[in-house]
């Protein structure tokens, strides 16, 4: 027993060193210090142990101790249980084994939304609105269904079948298929198309390990379309590996320009540099970001402002600007620790305060908005002493994300109760789904392709008489007043959600974007030859 309890001990130690563990430069003092510590929360483990009046999990309890110490470094280093390691990295490896599919559950019902381009369901001919009734002959439809028992039953390794059955309107009976699981990708380029016959546009939802061939791609193909100037939205990309925004960074400066330092500690200065291997280094550039854009954003964001390669638009990103290291602990459990900060060229660090805890932290937009800096720029204030100077002086600041060069005011005017209540029932995607499902073949007879559903399609007249009917239905009756402020944004989301159940997500954008004002103010800045002549850069 003794022996058993000494080999447990030995597993606690080993355990909290990973965490606790200094450099080795550190002072004898401070490593005696360390040493007390852990002797410290060792003998507690003992007297827990022993003496205790109930048996304890002794696990859990490590691993309440291992959450609990992490939340007194930062808002961003974090543990992650071995269940939920492959979970949390997938969005980021950029693929998964399934079938592939982009699907939702509407009515009680699993609906394919799209069949991935390339992926075995595709192949086999399974198409947008099907809807899967059985998996290996078991019902899955009603209420009990959960995107996670979709997850399990359709995800699985490469190479093994799974059965399913699929309704489709206007077919008689249930089609039967046996698919063959695959690698599928997971796309971090939603959209890229020519918004004007000279400017690209490219949408980037995170930075995985896809991202660099997914831009390169995009911006090759935009190239051969003839595209002078680009705009990179990076609104609402809360980041993910900075090798990846390096890679993009260097898409847009000349050789041997800094891109990003890092420094902590225990982790020297590194520095991060341009290569002359960019496909865009010249020509204007805009890149869109919001309070939502983070980490990986700010690098590019950063790089490019100090620089004065392009023009920023939009509103302060989110000031993330901490480095994460994983670490494997024996159990397969991982901690993402903070190892060091990450600077722009200019010297810039642009991390938020954390100094009032996690919870306040992420109140952060709450408080901007209550400031009122989501619509009134002059309400932020910068000290002097976070001033720095852009490559041609211009004056930006740090300590709290990249403030842009043109600040966008965020407008809540169509964000009336009413809109958050269709928002809230999801009844804008299940009336979609239910419209397109029903209409798809004179849908497509009159409207062949992309362009001439996007010139010649109107949501009036029975499309909107039939999702007031639909709305009521679920309980949200029209309010005139409050639908007169979100009228343009309903009928918008409406057209653009229809485009991508007919084609692609790319055409959700191309619809939605000549809604956006942030896209149009963005469009109004590339032709702005006089704001882009103060960067003094070769356009």
């Amino acid at each position: 027993m003794y022996k058993s309890l000494k080999d447990k001990t030995l597993q606690v130690i080993l355990l909290f060193a990973l965490i606790f563990t200094v450099s080795l430069s550190v002072s004898g003092q401070n490593a005696r210090n360390d040493a007390a510590g852990l002797k410290k929360f060792n003998i507690l483990m003992s007297f827990i142990k022993y003496y205790y009046v109930d048996t304890v999990n002794e696990p859990k309890l490590v691993e309440k101790a291992i959450v609990e110490t992490l939340k007194e470094l930062d808002p961003h280093s974090m543990y992650i249980s071995k269940k939920d390691v492959e979970k949390m990295n997938e969005p980021l490896v950029g693929n998964f084994e399934g079938i592939g599919v982009q699907f939702e559950i509407l009515k009680d019902t699993i609906t394919i939304v799209h069949p991935i381009p390339g992926g075995p369901s595709e192949k086999l001919g399974i198409l947008s609105g099907d809807k899967i009734i059985t998996i290996e002959g078991e019902n899955v439809t009603g209420k009990k269904i959960t995107n996670q028992i979709v997850f399990d039953r359709l995800r699985g390794k490469k190479g093994t079948k799974v059965n399913i059955a699929i309704f489709r309107q206007g077919h008689k009976g249930v089609i039967d298929y046996t698919i063959v699981r695959d690698k599928i990708p997971i796309n971090s380029v939603d959209a890229f198309y020519m918004i004007t016959p000279e400017t690209g546009y490219i949408n980037l939802n995170r930075f995985s390990s896809t991202s660099s061939q997914e831009i390169d791609d995009a911006l090759m193909k935009l190239k051969m379309q003839g595209m002078k100037n680009l705009i990179l939205d990076l609104r609402n990309n809360a980041g993910g590996y900075m090798n990846v925004a390096i890679d993009l960074s260097d898409q847009f400066l000349d050789a041997n320009k800094l891109i990003v330092y890092t420094e902590g500690v225990h982790s020297p200065r590194e520095d991060f540099m341009s290569t002359p291997t960019g496909r865009f280094e010249k020509g204007k550039l805009v890149v869109m970001i919001n309070e939502n854009s983070a980490s990986a954003s700010e690098i590019v964001s950063g790089a490019i402002q100090d620089w004065d390669r392009g023009i920023i638009v939009g509103r302060r990103s989110f000031g993330k600007g901490l480095v994460q290291r994983p670490f494997m602990l024996p159990d397969s459990s991982q901690v993402r620790l903070t190892t060091a900060r990450y600077h722009t060229p200019s010297g810039r660090c642009i991390q938020k305060p954390y100094d009032e805890g996690i919870e306040e932290y992420y109140k952060d937009f709450s408080n901007r908005l209550k400031h009122g800096e989501l619509v009134n720029p002059d309400s932020i204030k910068f000290p002097d002493s976070l001033k720095y100077f852009t490559h041609n002086k211009r004056v930006v600041y740090g300590g709290g994300g990249i403030m842009p060069d043109v600040f966008i005011a965020w407008d809540s005017t169509p964000v009336t109760d009413y809109y958050m209540d269709l928002r809230r029932k999801n009844i804008i995607n299940n009336y979609t789904s239910d419209f397109v499902d029903k209409h798809r073949k004179e849908l497509m007879k009159s409207y062949p392709d992309f362009e001439s559903f996007d010139k010649n399609f109107k949501v009036e007249g029975d499309i909107m008489d039939g999702f007031f009917t639909a709305s009521e239905k679920e309980g949200i009756k029209k309010d005139e007043k409050q639908y007169a402020a979100s009228e343009a944004l309903v009928k918008t989301q409406i057209k653009a959600l229809i485009a991508q159940k007919l084609w692609d997500v790319t055409s959700f954008y191309k619809v939605f974007n000549h809604y956006d004002d942030e896209v149009v103010k963005a469009l109004e800045v590339i032709g702005n030859d006089q704001l882009f002549n103060k960067l003094k850069i070769s356009q």
